[in-house]
């Protein structure tokens, strides 16, 4: 097995402890982005996809914060900037010291944080269909993306403004669900009933949440054709290199 494989193995026994806790809890999650894409084209993983999604709603985020560090096996942690200052994401990642992930963007730095295997934990706002609602949202979200560690990096102005689109362009009986301030990565809107009720949808011969229509979500991700497979060019790994500790 290579160690993009055991990358996987790792990834997936991190979700499967992000399951217990969220349904222990109560608290909604379902896959995202090409965690998703994988589940419906590939039953699992995409072969060169080393990175895991989830996404919950914020107040349930914010939740699942506030308890999954008492819940998480020994080899696991929460990341957040908070308990480690030198991360630069404003999202959160549980991290897996049972391996280690050097991505791109850390390429020849000298990073402090944990790099341990990880799974993304996206968090998302309720909007209103509204065509104010969504020229607000794009206007913050680009000003918070300009300020984010890929270029600007001043973190104070970006905490305002993540707080700015999280409080007051957030609407919880929106019908839009989008990505949170904290996670400014792509634009995108999705209808609310096209997510919720959640439903079980297989993953590595195993079952979690996903959107109620997955077909929806993925084309707003990734066009009406995201069944096809991309151009063997276009199947690139976030990572540079993978290492796992025997």
């Amino acid at each position: 097995m290579n160690n993009l494989k055991k990358a996987q193995s790792i990834m997936l026994n991190t979700l499967i402890e992000v399951d217990k806790i969220c349904k222990k809890y109560n608290i909604n999650y379902w896959l995202d982005s090409g965690t998703l894409l994988g589940a419906v084209r590939d039953k699992g993983f995409i072969p060169w996809d080393d990175d895991l999604d989830i996404c919950m709603m914020l107040d349930e985020y914010q939740y699942f914060l506030s308890i999954v560090k008492d819940e998480l096996p020994k080899e696991m942690i929460l990341q957040t900037k908070e308990a480690e200052k030198s991360f630069p994401y404003d999202y959160a990642k549980i991290r897996d010291s049972r391996g280690k992930i050097i991505e791109a963007h850390e390429k020849d730095k000298s990073i402090q944080y944990n790099q341990g295997i990880f799974i993304d934990i996206i968090p998302c706002i309720a909007i209103s269909n509204s065509k104010l609602s969504k020229f607000l949202y794009k206007i913050n979200f680009l000003v918070i993306k300009l300020f984010s560690y890929k270029y600007l990096n001043i973190i104070v102005i970006r905490e305002f403004l993540i707080k700015i689109n999280d409080k007051l362009i957030f609407d919880k009986n929106g019908s839009m669900v989008t990505r949170s301030g904290k996670f400014p990565s792509y634009l995108l809107y999705i209808e609310k009933s096209n997510i919720f009720p959640l439903k079980k949808i297989e993953f590595e011969n195993k079952e979690f949440f996903g959107p109620n229509n997955f077909n929806e979500y993925l084309k707003v991700l990734y066009g009406d054709n995201y069944m096809q497979l991309p151009p063997k060019s276009k199947r690139v790994q976030h990572a540079i290199a993978i290492e796992i500790k025997k």
